[in-house]
């Protein structure tokens, strides 16, 4: 039986070699990174990494000819399992409000929006280590509280509270995982987050949704 190909997506806006020696680390078969719209297409498992603004991140994207097609074709077609990473998990929603209000890919009907805190005192970029608390099960992990590592300034909130899988606080509470079907989005960074993160990482790659 061939290995399994899970492409972690190039697409000028992520954290790329991190991302692909954590997935190694946690199990991964066969790593690639790629951008190529025929690769992503065809991967069986995909991971869609983001670093920086929501509209640079999906203007990025959207200026990689075929690549939203090729995710599209993958993750609705063919039911892949996808993992969106921080700003690759806020380019879920409907749409992003980063310097101007920008269309998201829309597969999590949402919102992406500034962080605010109830405390003045707490510092924006909310950046370090927080508690993850679960607050929905699903299939793939048997238990995702934990402390995961955040670098962000913006939160998703998905229309559907039902698909808040797990929550963190900073000022407030906010989503800290998403899912629906075959899609899991996650606003902390794996790669960075240790044990807790490979152990992520490692129910992911055992996922069958």
């Amino acid at each position: 039986m061939a290995a399994e190909r899970l492409v972690v997506v190039d697409y000028g806006a992520g954290n790329l070699r991190s991302a692909a020696k954590a997935l190694e680390a946690a199990g991964a078969e066969t790593v690639i990174v790629s951008g190529d719209p025929d690769v992503v297409a065809s991967a069986d498992r995909i991971v869609l990494p983001g670093v920086g603004a929501f509209a640079q991140c999906i203007g990025a994207l959207r200026g990689r000819s075929g690549l939203e097609a090729a995710l599209r074709t993958a993750v609705f077609d063919r039911g892949v399992p996808f993992l969106g990473i921080c700003v690759g998990m806020q380019l879920l929603a409907t749409e992003g409000h980063e310097h101007g209000v920008h269309a998201g890919l829309g597969w999590l009907p949402g919102t992406v929006t500034r962080l605010t805190p109830a405390d003045p005192n707490l510092k924006i970029p909310h950046m370090g280590w927080n508690t993850v608390t679960q607050t929905s099960a699903h299939a793939a992990f048997p238990d995702l509280s934990g402390t995961g590592y955040f670098v962000h300034s913006y939160r998703f909130d998905p229309a559907d509270v039902a698909q808040v899988l797990a929550t963190s606080d900073h000022g407030g509470a906010f989503a800290a995982v998403v899912g629906a079907g075959n899609i899991l989005g996650v606003q902390f960074h794996p790669e960075k987050s240790q044990a807790y993160g490979l152990g992520f990482l490692g129910d992911f790659l055992r996922w069958q949704p």
